[in-house]
């Protein structure tokens, strides 16, 4: 058998999104918009924390594409991106509770 490693850059795209999901903060706000979608106050009141937390947390998930906004007038509302991570996420976190 003959292997043939990935691409670099689809290496490095993984090692981020791996980094994006190694942060309590993330990990919250990502498993909070897996339940519905939300504006940086709903998110920010849900997971009591200043509102320039999260928004600057939102701006790496973003760059990521692993969340995007919808505006509606003035406000705009968070949604995941990307199914492939969420399913990532929720894996994950079903194996943290298996191996408690």
């Amino acid at each position: 058998m003959t292997y043939t490693p990935p691409d670099d850059e689809y290496i490095e795209k993984a090692a981020q999104t791996f980094k994006a999901l190694s942060d309590p903060t993330r990990i919250k706000i990502l498993h909070l918009l897996l339940q519905k979608e939300c504006s940086v106050g709903e998110i920010a009141t849900h997971l009591a924390m200043k509102q320039s937390t999260i928004s600057h947390q939102l701006t790496y998930l973003r760059q990521l594409h692993l969340v995007k906004k919808r505006r509606v007038k003035t406000m705009y509302f968070y949604s995941p991106d990307d199914d492939h991570v969420m399913t990532l996420l929720e894996q994950t976190l079903k194996h943290a509770t298996h191996t408690s």
